[in-house]
């Protein structure tokens, strides 16, 4: 995903987030509240949780939103793995290749093989060429990765 294509996404959750606190939430909280005891009342409990929730992840969002429009993509490298790469990687040990697509950890999705730039992989691919290896502790074990591959955000965008 384009940072574009992310930066929408998160403000589009925002958006839906904001709507719901400001508007949907209040109603429901008036409803409870209007059926009385509110020590013993489920539905009060319940839309005070939501409220709570939906609070805290429009902090993280709008954080996530903000440190985003930080990134300044002429900073990123053209010639090595960084944010926004796709990285084919031979698998020393299985005798297998593996495309990784270097993402934000909102957008991690190891199934898809979209790993986040905090993951042990994507932190050991940064910084690498073609031709380099690694060598990467994973919660599954060990893994001795050679770079066989490379595609930064840059190419993509050209």
């Amino acid at each position: 995903m384009a940072e574009p294509a992310l930066k929408k996404k998160l403000e589009d959750e925002i958006r839906v987030l904001e709507y719901e606190l400001n508007h949907e939430l209040p109603r429901e909280l008036k409803k409870a509240v209007a059926h009385g005891d509110l020590s013993e009342n489920a539905e009060y409990s319940a839309a005070k949780e939501r409220q709570d929730f939906v609070q805290a992840r429009l902090a993280q969002l709008k954080k996530r939103l903000s440190s985003l429009s930080l990134v300044n993509f002429n900073n990123i490298p053209r010639d090595s793995a960084a944010f926004g790469s796709t990285v084919v990687v031979y698998d020393v040990d299985k005798g297998t290749e593996i495309e990784y697509k270097i993402v934000s950890s909102e957008e991690a999705d190891v199934a898809k093989g979209m790993i986040s730039t905090s993951s042990p992989i994507g932190r050991s691919l940064i910084g690498k060429k073609v031709g380099d290896t690694i060598n990467v502790q994973t919660p599954g074990g060990k893994k001795e990765l050679e770079v066989l591959k490379l595609w930064t955000i840059h190419d993509e965008t050209d």
